[in-house]
């Protein structure tokens, strides 16, 4: 039985901005890990390695990419493929998974991959997922737990694998009911998805840590459109059109899986395809009339802008303090990195004694920053305030709203 939900809007003021400093472009020099004239799309990065899907013209398909950026300057690269597409690439530590199409009786589906890259000479891969008939895509990977959207020709459902033996993986339900569940995002046991139960997008997620029985929880149930959501600890980022363009907003999961959300940017513009890792948001942004890649830091709310560059710099992912992007400065698209670095991107909310420059530590760029002005009158010296953690009630859209159970939900065997 269908279930229904309510949702009560309430009278509010728009604004252009939320109050929020927006710091410009800083020095953090942007490189491309391996350029080429052949398009290098969908990034993805998790430590030192990152992947990417490239338009290899000399063959006529796409290939998986994968990269150890230990060293920016001489990156090293390996590649993945074979005479047919493989596509959407994601990484957990040394474990690159993907989405093949796979040739099958005359005919050819979507297939789940995986390839243990420690030996960048000699990758071996293992097969996730591969029912005849069955399009297995879009897939994530985190621990031992790789997760996708799967169809039979009829609606989307999530499944995942338990990897931990990855010659014998153990493949499990995550969301398997009437209309369409996309687009999986994964960390440790909660895994966020986008749903179109109530006739318009919604991200819903589940506890997987009891495989047979996994426990579904809301995220964001609002009018209008919340898709591509990225979870990372008890954080939920996502693009949101509620306002009548993209914006992004973050929802944190407290216990008892209870979200609250917040709003990251709802400036003019579209904001659009965000990824999370830790306290840092990062995602595309065309508030200046091309593609430019914005930050922004959870603990302090502060908000940042990454790239000013020509042309269009877009899906980043970040992991660490690292963020890269595919990005069309030179022509075709190619994948850039950069490393973010200060006050910015600091963790902390109370700056230790001593900390001049507020980037949470106290050593030499604190003296130069007070021996450049030792002769100066001090009586005025400024200090870098530090905000609170957090983040407010989201503003309209949430006001006074009832989520309904999510019990009586059809589940298609």
């Amino acid at each position: 039985m269908r279930v229904q939900r309510n949702r009560i809007l309430a009278l509010f003021l728009v604004v252009s901005s939320l109050g929020l400093s927006v710091a410009q472009a800083a020095d953090w020099p942007a490189v491309p890990i391996f350029a080429g004239p052949d398009d290098q799309e969908n990034p993805d990065i998790d430590g030192t390695v990152v992947v990417w899907q490239e338009w290899v013209s000399e063959l006529g398909d796409y290939d998986i990419f994968v990269a150890d950026i230990n060293d920016l300057g001489v990156p090293l690269v390996t590649v993945i493929g074979d005479a047919n597409d493989q596509t959407h690439p994601a990484v957990y530590g040394r474990r690159v998974v993907w989405q093949d199409l796979v040739p099958w009786e005359g005919a050819a589906d979507w297939d789940i991959r995986m390839a243990d890259v420690r030996d960048f000479e000699a990758p071996i891969g293992y097969i996730v997922s591969d029912i005849p008939l069955n399009d297995e895509e879009r897939p994530a990977i985190h621990g031992n737990v790789v997760v996708w959207q799967d169809t039979n020709g009829e609606d989307y459902n999530i499944f995942g694998a338990d990897i931990t033996d990855p010659c014998y993986p153990v493949e499990f339900a995550v969301a398997a009911f009437e209309f369409d569940q996309m687009n999986p995002s994964i960390y440790r046991n909660t895994v966020v998805w986008e749903d179109n139960l109530f006739g318009d997008w919604d991200l819903l997620a589940a506890d997987i840590w009891l495989r047979d029985r996994p426990t579904e929880f809301p995220v964001a149930l609002l009018e209008s459109d919340q898709r591509g959501g990225v979870v990372s600890g008890d954080f939920v980022v996502w693009e949101d059109n509620f306002f009548g363009d993209w914006d992004i907003y973050a929802g944190r999961i407290f216990d008892g899986n209870d979200v609250r959300e917040s709003p990251i940017t709802m400036d003019e513009g579209e904001q659009r395809h965000p990824d999370i890792d830790g306290h840092l948001v990062v995602w595309q942004d065309n508030r200046h009339g091309d593609w430019d890649i914005y930050g922004y830091n959870l603990v302090t709310d502060r908000m940042f802008r990454i790239t000013d560059d020509p042309g269009d710099q877009v899906h980043p992912a970040i992991s660490g303090h690292t963020v890269v992007w595919q990005d069309n400065r030179d022509g075709p698209w190619n994948v850039y990195a950069t490393v973010l670095a200060g006050p910015v991107v600091t963790d902390c909310t109370g700056s230790p004694a001593g900390d001049i420059n507020g980037d949470c530590r106290t050593d030499f760029a604190d003296l130069a920053v007070m021996a450049s002005s030792w002769l100066a009158d001090q009586t005025d010296a400024p200090r870098i305030p530090v905000r609170s953690a957090g983040v407010g009630p989201r503003r309209g859209k949430g006001s006074g709203r009832s989520v309904t159970s999510l019990r009586g939900r059809r589940v298609v065997r």
